[in-house]
């Protein structure tokens, strides 16, 4: 059975994976689902290169995403929640 989708058809899970895991690095308390999808993640949220590799690492740890997968346009691309959940889709393991 498929998984249920979110908007734009990605995985419902890998993006409420992508929530908690943000909200679990960022500075200041906030709810997994009062993140926005579509803003900066560095200028809204203040989240630094430091914290965007722990949030990825800890993204890719909890979606079985091999993050040696990810190229470095990859990874400059990731500017907003959304950026983030449609550059990981592609590379979730078969099945999830």
């Amino acid at each position: 059975m498929a998984k249920p989708c979110a908007a734009g058809g990605v995985p419902a899970d890998i993006e409420a994976a992508a929530r908690e895991n943000l909200a679990a690095v960022l500075t200041f308390d906030v709810a997994p689902a009062d993140l926005a999808s579509d803003v900066d993640l560095t200028g809204t949220y203040g989240l630094t290169s430091l914290n965007k590799v722990l949030f990825l690492t800890s993204l890719c740890r909890d979606t079985g995403v091999d993050i040696a997968r990810l190229t470095e346009d990859d990874l400059a691309g990731m500017h907003t929640l959304r950026d983030c959940v449609d550059i990981l889709s592609p590379h979730l393991p078969a099945g999830t």
